[in-house]
């Protein structure tokens, strides 16, 4: 694949109207600045917009679990059809990719994942991702489609993540655009206001937290308003929004993997019982633990080291660390099920 790998993700905000619809104003301008964009680049579309287009058709939508899965469910083709619509005039196709967690999780799904992107660019095609509502379990579900952005661009070595938003990008406390961060610190992700819009599940935070991930992995990543004339093409040249700027790294592909489909925020060492029976495919019990190493909270990833401190697994963990290192009865305690360990 000799073209660099590009990103973009749209939120329901910036892509649909105030009347909760698909603006197809909006998709058309999207179909034709990434026509131009996929000379020079292997695109990938993360949308939202499923639910937001779906729910209208549904008889007295309250916005519950299942409720929004049907929406979802409604929703999807009709996205998918207004992108064909405004990508065949450039003699451009779409595929749809539906995704979950495990795509991500599983080293040999993310693979198979991989190689069919790596398919569809080599026939011109252009792959428009979104989480698979339908189906998808609330537990393993992603935060929001900035993770699965990122996912996907850490994942596959993107160049460049675009978070389409309907703001021109992120303001200071005065109201201002802030141009450019260097460094993705705390003091970045605090200027965020922690609201989110009425349609998306995400919000600024969400943006500059996934922001600061794909800069980790050296990943430029641009937040910017999708209604900006010329929007998409002014982010890739770095003319609007605010932009996250890379840090400079020399990592393996297996280790982007374990960054981008687990987000590793811990470390737990164990001892050899432990490992044992992580390889026959059981849970990691709370008394096969040797000592925290990196702490983390219940619902995140850590990976697992053994006495040599060699990674062996990642997992999803089901308690705190915090409770685990002052737990004195440690016996029947599960820290992590078989289901949500992936051996590496």
């Amino acid at each position: 694949m000799n073209k660099a790998i590009l990103v973009i993700k749209f939120g329901s905000a910036s892509i649909t109207t105030t009347q909760q619809e698909i603006d197809e104003v909006v998709i058309a301008s999207v179909a034709r600045q990434v026509a131009d964009l996929h000379q020079s680049y292997n695109v990938v579309l993360v949308s939202s917009g499923a639910v937001a287009a779906g729910k209208k058709l549904m008889q007295n939508y309250s916005g519950s679990l299942s409720e929004k899965k049907a929406a979802a469910a409604i929703g999807n083709p009709l996205l998918l059809q207004t992108y064909s619509k405004y990508f065949a005039p450039y003699g451009l196709h779409i595929a749809q990719s539906l995704c979950e967690r495990h795509h991500f999780s599983n080293r040999h799904q993310f693979l198979q994942l991989q190689k069919t992107y790596e398919e569809l660019w080599k026939s011109n095609i252009i792959p428009i991702a979104n989480e698979n509502d339908v189906v998808s379990n609330l537990e393993l579900k992603f935060s929001d489609n900035d993770e699965l952005a990122t996912l996907i661009a850490v994942g596959f070595g993107a160049e460049l993540l675009l978070f389409s938003t309907s703001v021109p990008g992120v303001l200071d406390a005065e109201g201002n655009i802030i141009k450019e961060f260097k460094n993705m610190d705390a003091s970045a992700l605090a200027v965020a206001k922690k609201e989110k819009s009425a349609l998306g599940l995400g919000g600024m935070t969400s943006k500059l937290t996934f922001a600061r991930l794909a800069t980790q992995m050296g990943i430029k990543a641009v937040i910017f308003s999708g209604r900006t004339p010329d929007g998409i093409l002014k982010a890739v040249k770095g003319e609007t929004g605010t932009i996250c700027l890379p840090q400079k790294i020399n990592i393996s592909a297996r280790n982007k993997w374990l960054a981008s489909g687990s987000l590793v925020r811990g470390q737990l060492q164990v001892d050899a019982g432990a490992v044992k029976a992580l390889q026959q495919r059981h849970s990691l019990l709370a008394v096969g633990m040797v000592k925290v190493i990196k702490s983390f909270e219940a619902g995140e990833v850590f990976e697992v080291l053994d006495l040599n401190l060699q990674t062996i697994a990642v997992a999803k963990s089901k308690i705190d660390a915090q409770v685990l290192e002052k737990m004195e009865q440690k016996q029947n305690v599960e820290i992590a099920h078989a289901d949500d360990i992936v051996l590496i």
